[in-house]
């Protein structure tokens, strides 16, 4: 049930499946939705409606007698005025209202779209930050499977020494105590094989998830092995003006501004065209008298009960409040990068430190095996060698791993 995968692979498919790259690319086609919504600022609007209607009210009567052109001067009597019969109308009415000059519509169209791209900005961000994501969990795989590896071979060089400090025992060389001690030595390196493989299939799981797969039957495994690779890429201690969030950010400051704009612009009047068709009848379906309206009309909000100054304060406040933000980002995304640039320093420092002393670990173990196996080194010198040996091995594969995903943090940071 191991599937080997590679990190491209999984980069392609974190792209494909990942679910918070589904929300982003959802809330970008809602954004979307909305600008297409300002096109009625310039767009005309056009309805249809059928009415039936049976009366004895004698406005409704006489006006529906009028508009159906059926009015004769016996109509007229005040008698039938006051007391009319039963009259039956049938309208079809197609209306079209077309906007001339809005300009906090216009203005709210522009904050839509700039809102859109800001939107599609952050998309994108989200997709490089699911691909960092997916990284560092196929680095911790392959730190996993690295793990398993070195305490395999540290429970076959553990394994090795028991057997002969077994001999040893039967040859009368050694105490019983000896090799208890080694025993405890090959069940502590058990219970730390046991971990290492939880923490694979750890590893595995949190792959299945940034890939949005609900089946994790399977575990990955790595096709490549964990490498100190150091870029060739010079670092800058400097923002790039170019990184998808700074300017998703910006973006959606300057929607704000925008939305502060139409609303002030909601003090202008608007000037809108209008028109409409009708056709009456006494039977349904019928289109016996036609008609039609055209217009314009200029209409203005003078006063509103200060509902339209305090949506200009607000969205005046909402501008004040995103541009403040967007400084604050700032600021801390340039904190963040100058930390990352020194964390990767001390990674590479700690890197090659833990190569050293492995190193030293490495020979050390060597040459008190060599002696203990002349009868020179006692067995608890042994083990501590081992342990030792088993501990900066472990701590360089850490070291690599940290180097390697700061290097790839750095490089999104930079990104």
């Amino acid at each position: 049930d191991t599937l080997r995968v590679s990190k491209q692979e999984l980069g392609q498919k974190v792209l494909e499946q990942n679910l918070q790259i589904k929300i982003a690319r959802q809330a970008y086609e809602s954004a979307r939705a909305d600008y297409r919504q300002s096109d009625a600022v310039f767009l005309p609007s056009i309805s249809a409606s059928y009415t039936g209607i049976s009366t004895t009210n004698p406005l409704m009567a006489f006006g529906s007698k009028l508009n159906q052109e059926i009015l004769t001067a016996a109509d007229f009597n005040p008698a039938l005025l006051n007391d009319p019969k039963k009259t039956k109308n049938f309208a079809t009415k197609f209306e079209v209202l077309q906007p001339l000059m809005n300009a906090d519509g216009w203005a709210a169209r522009k904050a839509a779209k700039t809102k859109m791209e800001a939107y599609q900005l952050q998309s994108d961000r989200t997709g490089e930050y699911q691909q960092l994501e997916v990284n560092k969990a196929y680095m911790q795989l392959q730190l996993a499977y690295k793990a398993v590896q070195v305490i395999n071979k540290a429970k076959a060089t553990a394994q090795a020494n028991l057997k002969l400090i077994q001999n040893y025992f039967k040859q009368g060389m050694v105490q019983k105590t000896d090799v208890l001690m080694v025993q405890v030595r090959v069940n502590e390196i058990e219970d730390q094989a046991q971990y290492a493989q939880s923490n694979v299939q750890n590893a595995s799981d949190y792959l299945h998830f940034l890939l949005g797969e609900t089946d994790t039957q399977k575990v990955y495994a790595p096709s490549e092995t964990l490498k100190y690779e150091p870029s060739v890429k010079t670092f800058e201690n400097k923002l790039p003006e170019n990184r998808k969030d700074l300017q998703a950010m910006t973006k959606s400051s300057e929607a704000y501004r925008k939305m502060a704009v139409s609303d002030r612009y909601s003090f202008l009047p608007r000037l809108n065209a209008f028109g409409s068709y009708e056709l009456y009848d006494t039977e349904f379906l019928g289109t016996a008298a036609k008609g039609y309206t055209v217009g314009a009309q200029l209409s203005w909000n003078i006063f509103d009960g200060y509902k339209t100054l305090g949506k200009v304060q607000k969205s005046k406040a909402e501008y004040k409040k995103a541009a403040t933000e967007l400084e604050q980002y700032k600021a801390q995304s340039q904190l963040e990068l100058s930390k990352t640039l020194r964390q990767l320093t001390d990674a590479q420092n700690k890197r090659n430190l833990a190569q050293l002393a492995l190193e030293q670990s490495q020979e050390a173990y060597r040459i008190r095996q060599n002696r203990f196996a002349q009868g020179l080194e006692k067995t608890t010198d042994l083990l501590a060698a081992e342990t030792q040996q088993l501990q900066k091995e472990l701590e360089l594969d850490a070291a690599v791993f940290e180097f390697q995903f700061t290097q790839t943090y750095l490089e999104f940071l930079t990104q």
